[in-house]
This record gives C-alpha cells, structure tokens and sequence, in this order.
C-alpha cells in the first residue's frame, strides 16, 4: 500500500532524528508547503515526469559575467541571451547571485537577497520566463558575515545549535577533506574561544544538521526559490552535509537521506523540479546520490541528475594523448538509473579526482603537465597520510587544450570544438560554461587581481566588447561561437539526442571517438565520429550486422555531406580534428 506524503515525511525524519521529534516535525513540514501554497494532491507526486529532452542544455554562468555601465547585471545577461543565443539554450546556470563575503558567491552572507549590483528577484523572475532557471543552493556552510553566524557570536539562543562545535570528543582522524586549509577555525564568542566546523574555508562556516531547526530553515529556503521560477536546484558540496564524530564524514548515511526527503519534499511542491546533487568525487560515490530505482515507477529516490565529474579529464586526457581508448571504455562501461548533467568545463576548472581509478598516474600526470605548460594553475587537497594531490586543474578549457605559446587557429578551433562534440553526443545533459561559448584564454591578470587561482577562467566581460567580438568573421572567439550555436541548433532537432535515448561506443581505432546514439523505441540513430588526432583519417564502418544494415546513403548534419553506403559499408575521411554527426 502507498505511503501518503505525511508517513513518507514522517519516516524520513524518524531516520534523522529519532521516532520522538519525527510527527512534529512531519507537520511542520506539510506546514511549510502549505505557506507556499505549492503542494499537490497525495495522488499525484508518484507520477513519473520527464523532465529533459534533446532540446535541453544549461549554459553555466555567473550573474554578472556580462556587463554594462549604470546596469544591474542579470538585465545584461538577459539582453545577451536574447540577442545572441535565443533558442540555442533553453537552460541558464546562475552560479551564486546572493550577496557574499568570499569564493566569487559561494559564501553566502544572505540566501534571500539578490546582489545589488546584480539585480533583483524581479530580473530572477524574468529570467525564468524565458528559460528553465537553475539555481544554487549553497547550504552545506554559510558565510561568517550572516545574520546566523553573527547570532552564534552574539549568543542569540536560535542559533547555538546551528553550527557544529567541536571539543576534544571528537574523533577527526577519518574525516576526509577537499581542502588544505584547515578543518576547524577558533572564532571568538561572547561565551569565549570556540572552534567551528569550516570544510572549505575560515569564511564559510558548516551548518549542523545534526538540529532539525537547521534542516527545517533549508527546506523552507529551497520552497522559497521555487516561488521564485525556479525549476533546477543544484545542491552545492552536498556529500560533505552531515558530520559524525569518528567517520570520515563525506556520504553519510543522513546526508543521502537528507536528499531523499529534500527531493520528497520538492516534487511535491511542483512535479517539474529537478533536484542536481554536486559531488566532485570518483564515480561509484557520485552515482549514490541516484538513490534507490523503483522499477515500478522506473525512477529514482534521490537525485534526478549527478554531475558527471570524470568526463572532464577524460575529454582532456584524450585530446592531450591523442588516443580515445579511455574515454571509449569508461562510456562502454557507463550505467546509470538517472540523467547526467555533462560537462567538461566550469567556475572551478578541471577536477582530477575523478580520473583515478580510470587514468593512470602517468595519464593524470600527463594532463596536469600540459595544463601547466600553457600556463595553468594547480589546487590541491590535503590526504589523510599528510601528503597532497591535485584537486583540480584551473584553466579555461581553450587553453588547457591549445598551446597559447604556438597558436595554429585553425586546428587549436578544430581540436576545442571535437570536444564539445563529445561533450554534445554523449547521453545525458549538456552544461557549456560561459567561457567555452566563445573559448575564452588563461586571464592570470584576474588571478593577480584576486590571489585566487580560481579566477583564471572567471574573466567578466563588457557587453559591446563582447558582441563585437562574437559578430565578427574572423575573431577566433566569433568563430568559435557561431559554430557552436550551429551545433547546439542542430542538436535541439534530433530525437536521438534525448537524455532518455540509448548509446553504443563504435571501437574502430583508438584515433577515434565513435558513437551510436539511439532515439527511444527504437527510432532513428546518429553515428557519432570525432577524430581526435591531428591527420586525416580514412574510416570504413561495417554496417552489414546492424539495424543500419539497408540504408544507402547518410549525412552529416555538421558539414551538410552526404555518403554512399555501398554494401552495406560506409567510408568516410575526416579532417585533423574533424567531428561528424551522420543521420
């Protein structure tokens, strides 16, 4: 028999905290939905509901990446889309837009409050009337400037459970970390010297979920935003939510729980809610936040979509060796129960975490010497031993694969763009960050500028300076661009592009990436080539064995070529570089 939402609530909290606090706190919950006037009938939150497409992708940006004078910023990105990618993208990122004390918007001193300088909710809300708007929910910590923190100081009752108090009970030694800084940070209170939990930095302060008031405020958060048109809510650093004495406290048992209930709670304020959880960690741990599969209802418990971190490096690695063997047999082995939310570029560059276990040391130390060599910057994370290793690689993505010290545009385009192919074709979602539009360079001016290495791929741009360069033919970023928007149109056309479709790596030589990409219901396919070498290459596909066995001719929808299948082969040459999509 089906669980109404109260005993589904009610049996979560009674995870959490026990069979005492879990009816009130079940209540309150049903209160909150109430308040915001978003819960549906008991009925209909097991419904399953498609919720992507193959028209879907999610540009990543900053709320003030564009720019323009006496302007409030998301007025700017707005007139940006409009102007330049319209329909292209139908999905918009907006990295943190809240005021904040530090890490470009992720330490957040006020969740309700708009920047100033970006806007207002109102520009949020027109936003979200022109594209499906997902935001982020930065609740792991919060910055040491909030009204929170600042009450904790201060001694305000409210809030001296808020936060996670550490004393010399507590068992460290499992604890795993992000970071090299240091996990506790001594803060002056009117009731003397405490030390508090700081995952990620002295600035951002963790929440204790251990008190259900915590959980109970994020939750009523996370219903706020939905007021506000917002139909994806990315859970930022999630894995590290829930702290235990003696555990290494990253995936806890009450933090996949606490995703549950989040996602519980969400869907039945609004069925079209995607909830995206970020986990920058190896495979097998990223895939968790998945959760159960109910074949009955085919879906998940979780989350309806998981970064897919190791695709970065891998795209990287493969484009750097020349050889797409690893990537070929990591997307054969791919399983998964849920959508993937792809990307190979973003704010916080290229995390290398996710490549054990797949690459190499030597493949990894690979990558992380060209990036060095063209100019990129390395952050690391302490291990338990006391030893460090590369987080993650802080570059753009253009320079990362080209080498800004002997530039060859045409081939430096050809080989940046083979990987947004992959990127494009592979199933699941696609997330083209800001900078990838147009393949932006290193900006290590803006690392001077901020002394965060970070900042090398966060360049903010001015709006005229901006179009101009992107209108014009031969600016290598007005290149770049147009082609792009090409792609991402031809994309939003094909059936088999869905997130729900199947796919089949083509193993014909390591010089190339191939893939079959299938529509539903066993609807048309697309071949999907990309010579990842820098020579022509000369390929026959052996259709005879296959559902293409009796076609005679296909196309390819990037160049508008057409080819012969001649007994049931099919030979196609592709430039250095070149990426085809055959129909």
């Amino acid at each position: 028999m089906d669980l109404s939402l109260g005993q589904k609530l009610t049996e979560h909290f009674t995870f959490l905290y026990g069979e005492t606090q879990s009816g009130e706190l079940s209540q309150k919950t049903l209160a909150l939905l109430e308040k915001h006037q978003l819960r549906r009938k008991d009925s209909a939150f097991d419904k399953p509901v498609k919720k992507f497409s193959e028209a879907d992708s999610i540009l990543i940006t900053y709320g003030d990446s564009i720019q323009e004078a006496a302007q409030p910023t998301l007025q700017t990105l707005r007139k940006f889309l409009d102007s330049c990618l319209d329909e292209k993208i139908n999905t918009l990122h907006i990295l943190p837009f809240f005021p904040y004390s530090s890490d470009d918007g992720f330490s957040v001193i006020d969740y309700r409050k708009i920047d100033p300088q970006l806007g207002t909710w109102h520009d949020i809300r027109a936003l979200a009337n022109s594209k499906k708007l997902m935001i982020d929910a930065v609740i792991n910590h919060i910055s040491r400037e909030s009204e929170w923190f600042q009450g904790y100081l201060n001694g305000d009752p409210k809030y001296q459970n808020y936060f996670i108090t550490v004393d010399s009970s507590w068992d460290l030694s499992k604890v795993v970390r992000p970071r090299t800084s240091p996990l506790l940070t001594e803060v002056e209170t009117i009731n003397g010297p405490k030390k508090v939990w700081t995952t990620f930095s002295a600035d951002q302060i963790d929440l204790n979920y251990a008190n259900p008031e915590v959980l109970l405020a994020i939750l009523d958060l996370l219903l706020f935003y939905l007021d506000q048109g917002v139909t994806i809510i990315r859970l930022d650093a999630i894995a590290y939510l829930w702290k235990e004495s003696g555990t290494t406290c990253i995936h806890l048992p009450q933090t996949h729980r606490v995703v549950k209930l989040m996602r519980l709670i969400l869907e039945a304020a609004n069925p079209e809610v995607v909830l995206i959880t970020e986990t920058n960690v190896p495979h097998m741990e990223n895939i968790s936040y998945f959760g159960s599969y109910d074949y009955a209802l085919k879906r998940t418990d979780e989350a309806h979509m998981v970064y897919q971190f190791p695709l970065a490096p891998l795209v990287l690695h493969t484009l750097v060796s020349g050889s797409a063997k690893r990537l070929t047999d990591w997307v054969e082995g791919l399983e998964s129960t849920g959508i993937f939310f792809n990307f190979i570029a973003s704010h916080d560059g290229i995390g290398m975490l996710p490549a054990h276990g797949i690459l190499t040391d030597e493949e990894i130390q690979n990558v992380i010497d060209q990036v060095s060599h063209h100019g990129g910057l390395l952050s690391h994370r302490s291990n338990p031993d006391g030893s460090r290793t590369v987080y993650e690689l802080n570059t753009t993505l253009y320079d990362a694969l080209n080498d800004p010290n002997n530039p060859d545009p045409t081939v430096d385009i050809n080989r940046f763009l083979a990987s947004q192919v992959i990127l494009m074709s592979l199933a699941g979602v696609p997330g083209i960050y800001y900078h990838s539009l147009f393949g932006s360079r290193n900006s290590l001016a803006n690392v001077q500028k901020t002394g965060r290495a970070r900042s090398i791929n966060r360049k903010k741009f001015a709006l005229k300076e901006l179009e101009s360069r992107l209108k014009h033919p031969k600016n290598i970023n007005g290149k770049i661009f147009c082609q792009l928007r090409e792609l991402l149109s031809i994309r939003t056309q094909q059936v088999a592009f869905t997130p729900y479709g199947e796919q089949d790596t083509l193993k014909i030589d390591d010089r190339l990436f191939g893939l079959v990409r299938y529509a539903p219901n066993g609807g048309s396919g697309i071949f999907v080539l990309v010579n990842i070498s820098s020579e022509h290459y000369d390929v026959t596909i052996n259709l005879v064995n296959s559902i293409f066995k009796n076609l005679q001719e296909m196309d390819d929808l990037i160049a508008g070529e057409s080819f012969a299948v001649l007994d049931g082969k099919l030979r196609v040459i592709l430039g250095p570089y070149q990426s085809m999509w055959l129909k």
